[in-house]
Formats: structure tokens, sequence, C-alpha cells
């Protein structure tokens, strides 16, 4: 149903037309609003045969979400930020045991110093976790992503984190086609775990591995994560017959036909990005953008093919590893390896600052003539930033 809404609510009325059987919640900005939604849902009676459970803490909720998916329920929790930093070692379990848990993840920058607004450093620190990440540039594909997930989950036993910008796409409202429980029904069956604890049938999951088998572990679940590659662009295939409309995939390319200059984001910021290459290819400059959507795994072949004629590359990061810089550059680099493809990373957006179409263009511009370092902090206050190095270290 098309509705004005918050993006908050209808995620909350998308996952509940999933029919998730339990649902985990430890309430922290700017992921509130999502769980709130839900325990109305289950309250009034319009979300049955699900329980919601108020945890003490991020990482009991997603023990919690273990314990649950791991008894044959479909799974549900939605965290962000510190949050998400706390249920870190509940959030390996849950890969490492191939459980089918979906997870929001509003995204929010980590402290210290403290700081409620959106980038991609929390989500980005749990690349490595061994959970199928996918990363919405709108409310409609945010909405759309979820019913996807649980069915991508489902169908592979791995759990999913679907990353929203915190606060750009949360808290904003906009026209969205909230998936009706009718249709999701036709398109995501009634859950049939892989693996269930029964009591009448006991069995052990998660047990002690020693040297003599982890690596084999540790190769089987890469494996397994790269099915995904599979998995993901065919759901969203059969999503698009369900649905009407194309979300989700792997990657999503725009006005990439001649690109000489291409331009990788994820997330929000890749409206603005679209913005800014429609006004530079009116003025006759040969630019496209990349959106990726799965980060994880990463769609090298793909990224690859997307890029065979580009003769640079621009990485727009809302987050980067410091002491080395960007991290979604590292994962595009592997796409150009044997390439003559120029590479350079822009840091934009830490702590939510935000991204103008006039900082972009300019950078832009010089990018597309190689006027840009390998490295830049878009709209970096390199003054201050200078003179506080200084009398830090002096």
């Amino acid at each position: 149903m098309l509705r004005q809404v918050e993006g908050s609510k209808a995620v909350a009325d998308t996952v509940a037309a999933c029919r998730p059987q339990v649902i985990c919640a430890y309430p922290i900005s700017p992921q509130t609003h999502i769980v709130e939604g839900l325990s109305q849902l289950v309250k009034n009676g319009s979300l049955d045969g699900c329980e919601f459970i108020n945890v003490e803490s991020e990482f009991a909720a997603m023990s919690v979400a273990i314990g649950a998916s791991a008894t044959g329920a479909r799974t549900y929790t939605a965290t962000a930020s510190q949050g998400l930093l706390y249920m870190v070692e509940a959030v390996y379990n849950a890969s490492g045991l191939g459980l089918p848990i979906v997870m929001t993840v509003a995204n929010r920058a980590i402290g210290a110093p403290i700081n409620i607004w959106n980038d991609h450093s929390d989500s980005m620190s749990q690349r490595d976790s061994g959970w199928i990440q996918l990363y919405a540039e709108t409310n409609q594909e945010a909405a759309d992503l979820h019913v996807q997930a649980f069915k991508i989950a489902e169908d592979l036993s791995l759990p999913v984190m679907v990353c929203m910008d915190g606060f750009i796409l949360t808290h904003a409202y906009e026209r969205v086609d909230v998936p009706e429980r009718s249709q999701v029904d036709k398109f995501l069956p009634p859950f049939v775990p892989r693996q269930v604890l029964d009591p009448n049938n006991p069995v052990s999951i998660g047990a002690m591995v020693g040297p003599e088998a982890f690596t084999e572990v540790k190769y089987m679940a890469h494996m397994k994560n790269q099915l995904a590659l599979e998995v993901i662009p065919k759901v969203a295939r059969d999503f698009q017959k369900a649905f009407g409309r194309s979300s989700g995939g792997l990657v999503r390319g725009y006005k990439l036909d001649g690109a000489d200059t291409v331009v990788i984001a994820l997330g929000s910021i890749l409206g603005t990005i679209k913005d800014v290459v429609d006004e530079m290819v009116a003025a006759d400059i040969a630019i496209g953008v990349i959106g990726i959507i799965a980060f994880r795994p990463f769609p090298t072949d793909v990224v690859r093919t997307a890029l065979s004629h580009a003769k640079r590359v621009i990485v727009l990061e809302k987050a980067f590893q410091v002491g080395i810089g960007g991290i979604v550059i590292e994962n595009v680099r592997a796409s150009l390896r044997g390439s003559s493809t120029k590479d350079y990373t822009v840091i934009a957006g830490l702590g939510g600052r935000p991204i103008t179409k006039d900082s972009l263009r300019q950078y832009l511009n010089r990018a597309c003539v190689d006027g840009v370092e390998d490295l830049t902090f878009l709209d970096l206050d390199q003054e201050l930033a200078d003179s506080e190095i200084l009398r830090e270290v002096w």
C-alpha cells in the first residue's frame, strides 16, 4: 500500500508482514522507532503469533535471537552504533552457527567522541563477522530489502543485516509502497529451519572445534557466504516479479554507458551523487555511478564487469580505517586487479556532517581530471586539524 510514512514505520510494518515469531528489542537511537512500532503491532494484536521480548542490553538481544532462531523461530532484532558493538560476541556466534536472523542496523557513528548522527562506521566494523550485509538507498528499498532479507537468510541459513542510514532514512517521511502481508505470504514461505534444538531429539550446536578442524569450518563458512552472490540477485528478480518493482540485488548502475569516471558509494548518499552526476553529464562530462547494495559478500566480478571501461574510479565512503584509509576502496581494488584504472577515495559525511552538492561537485570536477589526492577528507578544516595535532604532539 502506497503511504506517506516514516522510514522506521515502513520497516516495522514490513517486518511485521514477514510474520516473525520472536522479536528481541533494546532501544538505541536511531533504530528505536522500528522496534517501538513492532511492539505496538504485537500489543494490539495486529502481529499475532509473535513473542516480543524486552531485553536488558544489545548483547542480550542478540543472545535471545540466537536462542529463538536455534529453536526454529523466525527471528528479528535491530540496533545501531555502540549497541552493535556491545552485541559483537553474539553477532559472530549467530553467523558461526548458521542462524537465519534478520537485523536492521540503523547506521550511526561510533564514539568517542560520542555522536548520534549517521555514518557507516558501525556496520563496517562488522564486515568480517560472516553476516550478509545489504545497504538501502531509499526508504522504499529499505522496506523491500527486509522482505528479501528473510528469504535470503532462510534459503542460505545465514544471518542478514539490512543497513539503512540513521535519521536520514529512519526518521524521514516519504512515499513508500509498504508490502502487504498477503503479498509477502505469497513470496516468503513459512520458515523451515535447517537445524532445531528440540528436547525430544537432543543435539548440540556450537560445540568447541579444535585446531584440527577450525580452518575447514571457516572455509565452509566462506564458501557458504559466497553462495549469496547467486541467491541475492535471484531473490531480487523474484521480488520484482511478485511486487512489480526493481529492488535489491548486488549493485545498481546509473549512467554508466560511456562513463570514463565512475563514482561508487553505499546508502542514501547515492541520491545526492546522482543529482550531481546528472548536472555533470548535462555539461558533457562522462561520469556514472555504481551503488553497492550487497557489501558482504562483496560482488567482485560484477563490479569488475561494470568498471571494465572506466578510466578512473572514485569511492565515496562514510567510514574509514584509522591508520590506513578507505574500507570500500580495498574491496573495489580487488575488482580492478590487473587493470590500469586509477582509483581515488573520498571520506565524507562522518558523524552526520552534511555532504552538499556544491562540495561534491567541486571534488568530482577535480577528480575527473585527476586533480585530487589518493585519499581526501571532504570539507576537512585542514588548518584547524593541523594546529590541534601540533599542539598535542609538541
